[in-house]
């Protein structure tokens, strides 16, 4: 029988039934442990003869217990993926991505709006390896002119995390396959169940579970899931080298938040959409970013290509001064002051200048950008919690 996603989201990992009891645990047991027990030297060399043959089996702490692999799979439903790596952030899922996949001499080929860690991974560690980037318009305009002899990646991401510009990804994939490159998404927008790039072409996904995997604002973690077992394999020959493991504890909650990610995103989008139509009629809000809206650039392929939309969107207050537009942001009381999203509160950042200069999406120069995550709180309180912030900033009034 053929099974909705939000129904084999549930039901993935569940615990199987004790053969002497036949009772189960409706959820996944919470495995806390460094060190795995071998029963004798024949046990201890038939898990490592199962590993070297690609089996996922603990034999050892750091490479996750029943209730990683629980998560792992759901993550891996989730993306359409044949293998996940559980990292302990966003920006770590980003770095192990591009450390498998790039070497000294390299080139890579990633968009200006990516996610502000990566180009600090770009500057830190990329060029000290060796590593060349080319930073590619969003909009992917002549894309294949950048791509040189010694390219090997294209790393994308769509929805951006500030414009939200949208890229066509699976243009993207024929070009990287056609020369022979390979092809990272950064899907922490859509999570797997609002975008899922992998079955759009993408080799690689790289979500930020902090956002809205986890959903409740108490954990951090990242993740990269592959579709294809060879390159799976590539990926975890990095990983085991770097280290990089989760805590039972935050797998856990991570798993929490997949059960109820369906109606979790389904209230953010409500409420998103219904806060984004009073601030298009408000006239301090010059522009409303949100591909869900059909000005937006971005549309046509949001409607292509997604599945929804989320609790994200910014807008451009026209003809205000950043001074106006910190006094909007101070005036808030029901939206924290705060980077992060996905979580079920709502939250706003004013956008520094110096983050928007490398988007070649933004032509709007010093006109004040704010970022809302719009939350799971009544969407007639956000608004008029809004609506009482323009009158405190002195913005739209005649």
């Amino acid at each position: 029988m053929s099974r909705h996603l939000d129904t084999r989201l549930l039901h993935t990992g569940t615990p199987d039934f004790d053969a002497d009891t036949r009772i189960a645990p409706v959820n996944v047991p919470t495995v806390r442990t460094s060190t795995v027990r071998f029963a004798d030297t024949a046990a201890y060399g038939e898990v490592f003869r199962r590993k070297a043959a690609g089996e996922r089996i603990p034999s050892y702490g750091r490479q996750g217990m029943d209730t990683h692999h629980a998560l792992e799979d759901a993550l891996c439903l989730l993306e359409g993926g044949a293998r996940c790596f559980l990292a302990p952030s966003g920006a770590s899922a980003a770095a192990l991505a591009c450390l498998a996949l790039l070497s000294a001499g390299d080139h890579a080929l990633i968009t200006d709006s990516v996610y502000a860690p990566v180009r600090k991974i770009d500057s830190t560690v990329l060029q000290r390896m060796g590593v060349e980037v080319t930073y590619y318009p969003a909009d992917a305009t002549d894309l294949a002119s950048l791509v040189r002899p010694n390219t090997r990646l294209i790393y994308a991401e769509t929805p951006g995390s500030l414009l939200f510009e949208m890229q066509d990804m699976p243009a993207l994939a024929r070009l990287a396959h056609e020369r022979g490159l390979l092809l990272v998404a950064d899907n922490t927008w859509g999570s797997g169940y609002l975008y899922r790039p992998l079955e759009l072409g993408a080799d690689v996904s790289v979500v930020a579970a902090t956002k809205y995997i986890g959903g409740h604002s108490d954990l951090m973690m990242g993740a990269v899931v592959v579709k294809d077992p060879v390159l799976a394999a590539r990926m975890y020959a990095t990983y085991y080298a770097l280290g990089l493991t989760i805590g039972a504890d935050d797998a856990s909650l991570a798993l929490r938040g997949v059960r109820t990610l369906p109606v979790r995103l389904a209230q953010h989008e409500r409420n998103a959409l219904q806060v984004a139509g009073f601030l298009q009629q408000h006239p301090a809000v010059s522009r409303v970013w949100c591909p869900a809206l059909a000005h937006d650039p971005g549309h046509a392929l949001w409607q292509r290509d997604c599945h929804g939309t989320n609790g994200l969107l910014s807008i451009s207050l026209g003809g205000a001064s950043r001074a106006a537009a910190q006094a909007f942001v101070d005036a808030l009381t029901l939206f924290g002051i705060g980077f992060s999203w996905g979580g079920y509160e709502s939250l706003v950042t004013l956008v520094e200048s110096s983050e928007l200069a490398p988007h070649s999406a933004w032509t709007d120069g010093d006109t004040p950008l704010i970022r809302l995550h719009i939350g799971l709180e009544s969407a007639d309180d956000l608004i008029a919690d809004l609506a009482q912030a323009f009158a405190a900033a002195g913005l739209g009034q005649a």
